[in-house]
């Protein structure tokens, strides 16, 4: 299983950026597809997930309202539309596969190879 993740780059406080990821072979209706971010000196942390069979998604509260998970199941793609972006979302982001509703990147088996974000204010 390969994660293809793309759509990332330089963006102005309060503008909107999509990211994609693609993966290679199926996408069994058990997994849980996810976003992570990892600013500069700090730890990889959780900004959303989705369950590939029900589309059911969760958010972490500091991107909640502005940031949306979806997938398309004939294109194997996730993705992460920003909206209304802020310096603080600077980072780079990960798409992660795993079969676990979970938060935690160890929950999760594989991994893109990341995208940067960056955010001006």
């Amino acid at each position: 299983v390969q994660l293809q993740a793309s759509g990332g780059g330089l963006v102005q406080a309060g503008g909107s950026l999509r990211l994609s990821c693609a993966a290679s072979g199926r996408i069994y209706s058990s997994a849980v597809m996810a976003w992570f971010r990892q600013a500069p000196r700090k730890e990889r942390e959780f900004v959303a997930l989705i369950r590939w069979s029900t589309g059911r998604s969760l958010y972490a509260e500091s991107v909640k309202d502005r940031f949306t998970i979806s997938k398309d199941s004939a294109k194997n793609t996730v993705y992460l539309q920003m909206n209304s972006l802020k310096s603080e979302d600077t980072a780079v982001y990960f798409c992660a596969r795993g079969t676990q509703w979970a938060e935690l990147p160890g929950a999760y088996n594989y991994w893109g190879q990341g995208t940067q974000v960056t955010v001006s204010s």
